[in-house]
């Protein structure tokens, strides 16, 4: 038993709300207050984790804004009668946004301050001789990537950012110079991916914290049992992060016509490693067949479990792989709710474009679909004669009954978004069996062949002949776990050439990720990268400038995309002399 439990006290004493570790209450609790900052110090093993806790409490502020950042510059979203100027100024791509609330990326700045600082204590409190040193590195490099994914959000929405590893107070204290560096698309990515591979002070950045294990150890063997569990899915995973830096790394190479397989291979790799240990079953005590419980598989058992991946009271977890939580009973809620759903107290700001919704059921988009497809039911809805979002509550949910609770979880990473990525990953292998498998078909006993490069890093447990007999719930691919027609895709090279054969996979994959990952902060993104690869704006502009048709903006917006304005335009270089008038401004 870990030697925390001597300071459940002391931490129910610095946390201003009671977080008990006897009932439901959890981590989420915390007053953003107790973080250590400025002149303070970690001194004891339980600082150290209350330290941590407050830099989890930042990133559950920024958890809904990249849906707003970039669904709302996409092919679903439009604004209501009933919108803000702030959110139809991003809505049709203006051309400056400062000082709009929505495009500030203070709120992940603030999160970057806080791993920051946190390092800089934990590194000093490292010479403490009572330090729990495996925890400490299980913290270390769970901030490390906390810090990472944020430069990563940064990156595929702004386009740029400002890196600092300096510890400062506020976001005003960021300048030129003075350590700060101003970076674009590609060295911001170099710079994540160096800090991934070579961690802090010596912690690799692929550690883990099992927090059952730590702070209730009785249930190790069933962590079922344990109100921890979830605790196990909050910070960024290493997986998902790396493969997917290394995807946009592959994306900016490839726009330059570099070769970029080494970038690729690293993704499949660490996305395959994953999986393929899910699919194994080796997460069990004593591997075996999960029967009726799947995991992070596409299968016959997802679409019955589609809607309750949002709409339940946790995180699904044949899907989770790491969330944002929140419990609208301490106050602890994200506007998801508040932006999509118009019963009151809400304000349905944002609602589906028609265009956006006809994406779903137009078989030309989505081949196959019907208005009886899994994902268009659980999509929308219509409330008092208004379509709105009904992803995150339905009418007549029993998780929230009563439309102010707005505790949605926030996935930050999918089971389904690691297939879509190993399936972006495969194709620029050239490995098109394996990518239309986990993209379409399924990976199934009759083309699995072990030992063939085509399947490197899978295992015959995706398949139903699993080493513990016939598999119930087998790999059935992204799409076919719908029962929905297999998206075309280019098998050899031969027909178009290297390039072109690519490139029609991909936008395939996009197309697909915008009706698996909508209103998610996730599509969009992918538009970018796709853009950035092939040095073909047109790719975003195509997809959301039809939803601009009935408006009459079509054009325009389509003009601002293809000079450079999907990324959102918001310049954070603050001059020293705008710097000091901030200071004097906040001192009084």
């Amino acid at each position: 038993m870990k030697k925390i439990f001597y300071s459940i006290f002391s931490i129910s004493l610095l946390l201003s709300a009671t977080m008990s570790f006897t009932s439901c209450s959890d981590f989420f609790d915390p007053d953003t207050d107790d973080e250590l900052d400025g002149g303070d110090y970690i001194s004891s093993n339980t600082e150290m984790y209350t330290g941590f806790l407050g830099i989890m409490t930042k990133l559950q502020v920024i958890g809904d804004k990249e849906i707003f950042l970039t669904d709302t510059r996409a092919d679903l979203l439009e604004p209501t009668d009933d919108s803000t100027p702030e959110l139809i100024a991003l809505y049709n791509y203006a051309d400056n946004l400062q000082g709009n609330s929505y495009a500030d990326p203070a709120g992940y700045y603030e999160v970057i301050i806080a791993c920051n600082d946190y390092l800089v204590k934990m590194k000093e409190y490292r010479k403490n001789p009572d330090v729990d040193d495996d925890i400490w590195k299980d913290l270390v490099s769970s901030t490390v990537r906390i810090k990472v994914w944020t430069y990563k959000t940064l990156a595929e929405i702004y386009g740029k950012a400002v890196w600092f590893d300096t510890p400062i107070t506020k976001v005003t204290d960021i300048t030129e110079g003075e350590g700060f560096e101003f970076l674009e698309l590609e060295p911001l990515i170099d710079k994540c991916i160096n800090l991934m591979d070579t961690g802090f002070e010596g912690v690799p950045t692929n550690r883990t914290i099992d927090w059952i294990a730590w702070l209730d150890p009785s249930n190790v063997t069933n962590a079922a049992n344990s109100q921890y569990r979830k605790w196990n899915w909050m910070v960024p995973p290493y997986e998902g992060i790396y493969g997917e830096l290394n995807l946009w790394k592959g994306a900016c190479l490839d726009g330059k016509g570099v070769d970029a397989e080494s970038y690729y291979k690293k993704a499949a790799d660490v996305l395959l490693n994953i999986l393929t240990y899910y699919a194994d079953c080796k997460y069990m005590t004593t591997p075996k067949d999960p029967g009726s419980t799947v995991y992070w598989l596409p299968s016959a058992a997802t679409p019955g479990h589609y809607t309750p991946i949002w709409n339940n009271a946790q995180p699904y977890q044949c899907e989770v792989v790491a969330a944002l939580i929140y419990d609208y009973t301490l106050n602890q809620t994200n506007t998801l709710l508040k932006h999509f759903s118009n019963e009151y107290p809400n304000k349905y700001w944002l609602r589906p474009s028609e265009y956006g919704i006809e994406h779903f059921i137009d078989k030309d988009f989505n081949p196959g679909a019907t208005t009886n497809d899994t994902r268009y039911k659980c999509m929308f809805g219509t409330a008092s004669g208004q379509p709105y979002i009904a992803k995150f509550r339905p009418v007549g949910s029993s998780v929230r009954v009563n439309p102010y609770q707005d505790d949605v979880h926030i996935y930050i990473y999918r089971a389904t978004q690691y297939h879509m990525l190993l399936a972006e990953a495969l194709n620029h292998l050239k490995r098109f069996t394996a990518m239309n498998g986990v993209f379409n078909t399924g990976v199934t006993k009759e083309i699995f062949v072990a030992g063939d490069a085509e399947w490197e890093g899978f295992s015959r447990n995706w398949t139903s002949d699993a080493e513990w007999g016939t598999r119930r719930y087998p790999s059935m691919g992204i799409r076919g776990c719908y029962g929905l027609t297999a998206r075309p895709v280019k098998m050899s090279i031969l027909e178009l050439g290297e390039r072109e054969t690519f490139k029609f996979n991909d936008l395939a994959i996009l197309d697909e990720a915008m009706l698996e990952f909508a209103c998610e902060g996730k599509a969009y993104p992918m538009m970018n990268r796709m853009a950035v690869r092939y040095g073909d704006n047109s790719i975003i502009a195509d997809r959301v400038c039809p939803k601009y048709e009935a408006t009459g903006k079509a054009g325009e917006i389509r003009s601002k995309i293809l000079a450079g304005g999907n990324w959102i335009p918001y310049d954070l270089k603050i001059s020293s002399e705008q710097k000091n008038d901030t200071d004097q401004n906040t001192d009084k």
